[in-house]
């Protein structure tokens, strides 16, 4: 039998007015109580936060330096970037810092990556934003070089967007981290994962929907030749608000930026039954935020109850 895993999903801006060094505190906070049962730890790519109601002046945390500094103070956990985007990082520069990342964590990296989506970010901070054709074309050539990079000394290649040419990366990942392509796109993304991706994530979604994706990125795979069972399913569900009793925990879900149609919520009985129909369709990582962080009894209780009843 597949072992389950989970993962907690990282906030990376604080939702009650910390202080950016505050905030910092929490999530440490949180990484001590993860205990055994969570085994990774991911973190979104924004510069800046994001949600209608959430001022921009709000402390964010950027990806590559939070996995480093986190990663450095717990050892036992896997870090995964959820996920990177593509467009906010020369290809070549990427796939150095992932590299970085496995040597400095010890193996512990999970390269986590997707075509980007924020088009506010992307004006902010001067990055072109084309159309998503054009993004997930760039996602595929940028994945290319990241594979080139860790696998060749020296490494070229010439895409219609990016380009190398006898380009080193020393020390090459070891472990070659694990390629992870966030997304649900039915015609180019799950092809995309298909031809080049460890992992396969959907960052939300009902039970119904992952079960439609997982049809056609079935499809994709045997057009192009690729085992599908090769391919880990997970995925990034949208919140989980659990208490001992509804009412509390739709109070929880209620109040949080990151509530949604699809969001997770009620007791660890009824969590477990909203959780079980994801294993049925063979998901075997689940990455989880919380309603209830900064504070902690929610995956208390979800460790405490909901896990031996889905685990």
């Amino acid at each position: 039998m597949t072992k389950l895993h989970f993962g907690w999903h990282m906030p990376s801006f604080p939702i009650d007015d910390s202080s950016g060094a505050d905030f910092v505190d929490q999530i440490g906070g949180t990484l001590d109580v993860l205990g055994h049962v969570f085994t990774s730890v991911w973190v979104d790519d924004h510069v800046h936060p994001w949600g209608t109601f959430v001022p921009r002046e709000t402390p964010a945390l950027e990806c590559a330096t939070t996995i480093a500094y986190f990663a450095a103070r717990n050892p036992a956990l896997t870090f995964g970037s959820l996920v990177f985007c593509q467009s906010y990082r020369n290809p070549a520069l990427l796939a150095k810092m992932a590299a970085n990342l496995q040597l400095l964590s010890g193996g512990r990296y999970i390269f986590g990556i997707g075509a980007g989506w924020f088009e506010e970010e992307y004006h902010a901070y001067d990055y072109d934003f084309p159309r998503a054709g054009v993004r997930l074309a760039q996602l595929e050539e940028t994945v290319e070089i990241v594979k080139a990079l860790w696998t060749q000394t020296p490494a070229s290649y010439a895409g219609k967007h990016y380009s190398i040419e006898d380009a080193y990366c020393e020390p090459k990942p070891s472990p070659i981290p694990p390629i992870l392509i966030g997304g649900g796109g039915e015609q180019v993304t799950l092809r995309i994962v298909a031809k080049h991706a460890d992992w396969w994530n959907l960052p939300g979604g009902s039970v119904d929907v992952y079960a439609h994706k997982l049809d056609v990125l079935r499809r994709h795979c045997d057009e192009v030749g690729r085992d599908y069972n090769e391919i880990v399913k997970s995925i990034a569900l949208e919140l989980i608000a659990v208490a001992e009793d509804e009412v509390t925990a739709r109070r929880q879900a209620a109040a949080s930026l990151h509530n949604s149609p699809n969001a997770l919520v009620g007791t660890p009985e009824q969590i477990a039954a909203q959780m079980r129909p994801f294993l049925d369709l063979g998901v075997t990582h689940f990455m989880l935020r919380f309603a209830d962080f900064p504070r902690t009894e929610g995956i208390r209780l979800f460790v405490e109850k909901v896990v031996p009843m889905v685990g």
